[in-house]
């Protein structure tokens, strides 16, 4: 394998044979390929993508990189779920313990932030002792033993991909279809999972800000999800203004608590239930969608699901103690109110401006090597179509510095806009999609 000229190829349009995508992949988990090399073939694909042969060898040999989360012994269903990424999108840290509290095995293997985006991992290490490193065997006896385990990569499973997840992270070719449905079904695949609802984020914060590209992303991996005999569907949910009202790590769990306590925001709350209505259907543990909401409203007001986040956090070496009293996680020491320069309606809540303040203030990466500061970020409580008066109370910043606190209000005052008239505001879910076809979610019960 020569590979500048498997870059030169890829560079001119032409397409690769599966071997070698399948050579190139394990030969750079193996550390035989060197970065830059592997970040022009990346760009390159960032231009001329791959075909569907080409994304499934991809798959194929990123899973064949390590070994696999066995599962399959297990007599309960096992469902995942995965964002495609969103600021402020917490589902994750809730959809867990109330799946795992309603008897459906959870082996969610997540990743970090990806872009101007959180990622799950992140927000779970923010609780101290949190190990999102197990490993393969650590996962399989947690989830016999509690029915959920939430870990990142290791170097056991689909190693190449989490080596491939950093490096476009940092060379800016995230955005490609391909690249994500292979990616994330990579981890999935090797999870041995009966089924997978996939969260797919539309609007000016995804990746893919275009429902076109959005669906056409959904419909490879469920294609690819497929070919294993996994099956999967996919809700289109908003991202053009954050999920909920925290934006940051240890304020996104603190409000991931709040929600399996009974609270939080109303959004948050309805794009978590859909997506877990969706998860009980795949796991035949709800008969429809209205059964399934029931059962996730009584698994919280009962105290189940508060209840298994908890175990969950103590099986991983977490503090257990902030589930009930979150005030135990460390939180940024200045907090400084963003107030309405002036009368109107909250026209807009641009969540990429958002994500990238949180990375301004510390809270996600620049580069592979960064380390994130779990305790800064924003609550954002005004919502696109408010109606405000100058002077109210429209955010809080939590901020290291004074100086950082300032950056952030000024932030802050780029993403949310103010006008005379409410613009109009995606749905909160638009679409699900499965091997039937696509299906606008006005027509589910």
């Amino acid at each position: 394998m020569i590979v500048p000229r498997l870059i030169e190829r890829k560079r001119d349009g032409k397409a690769l044979e599966p071997a070698e995508i399948r050579e190139l992949v394990l030969e750079y988990a193996a550390g035989n390929v060197p970065d830059y090399q592997m970040a022009a073939f990346l760009m390159a694909v960032f231009f001329r993508s791959l075909d569907k042969s080409e994304m499934t060898a991809l798959m194929e040999a990123m899973i064949d990189s390590g070994d696999r989360l066995d599962l399959s012994h297990l007599q309960l269903p096992r469902i995942d779920k995965h964002s495609t990424g969103g600021v402020g999108d917490k589902t994750s840290l809730i959809l867990a313990p109330v799946m795992a509290s309603l008897g459906v095995a959870v082996p969610m293997m997540s990743g970090r932030g990806l872009g101007h985006t959180g990622g799950t991992l992140d927000k779970l290490e923010s609780i101290p002792g949190f190990r999102t490193s197990l490993t393969l065997d650590e996962a399989r006896r947690q989830v016999e033993k509690i029915g959920c385990a939430m870990l990142g990569q290791t170097l056991e499973i689909v190693p190449a991909d989490r080596k491939l997840y950093a490096l476009r992270d940092a060379t800016a070719t995230v955005e490609v279809i391909p690249l994500i449905a292979a990616s994330i079904m990579s981890k999935k695949i090797s999870e041995s999972l009966t089924g997978l609802v996939l969260d797919i984020k539309s609007g000016s914060g995804s990746f893919l800000p275009e429902l076109k590209d959005e669906i056409a992303l959904a419909q490879a991996m469920i294609g690819l999800g497929a070919d294993y005999g996994c099956p999967v569907v996919a809700l289109v949910t908003a991202m053009d203004r954050p999920l909920g009202f925290a934006c940051g790590n240890t304020l996104e769990v603190v409000e991931a608590i709040d929600v399996l306590n009974g609270g939080g925001p109303a959004d948050l709350i309805e794009v978590t239930v859909e997506l877990g209505a969706e998860m009980l259907l795949l796991g035949s543990k709800a008969g429809s969608r209205g059964e399934g909401r029931t059962m996730m409203q009584e698994a919280v007001s009962s105290g189940r699901a508060i209840a298994k986040f908890e175990e969950i956090v103590q099986a991983q070496g977490g503090d257990a103690r902030v589930v009930r009293d979150p005030s135990r996680l460390g939180l940024a020491p200045i907090r400084r109110e963003y107030y309405a320069p002036r009368d109107g309606v909250v026209q807009t809540v641009e969540p990429r401006a958002v994500g990238h303040g949180v990375i301004e203030l510390g809270g996600g990466r620049t580069s592979m090597e960064d380390e994130v500061d779990p305790a800064v970020g924003f609550v954002i409580t005004c919502k696109p179509g408010d109606r405000v008066k100058r002077g109210a109370p429209l955010a809080v910043v939590h901020a290291r510095t004074e100086a950082d606190a300032e950056a952030g209000k000024r932030r802050l005052g780029e993403a949310i806009v103010i006008g005379d008239a409410a613009l109009r505001a995606l749905p909160l879910v638009s679409h699900r999609i499965t091997a039937a076809g696509v299906e606008p979610v006005n027509a589910l019960s």
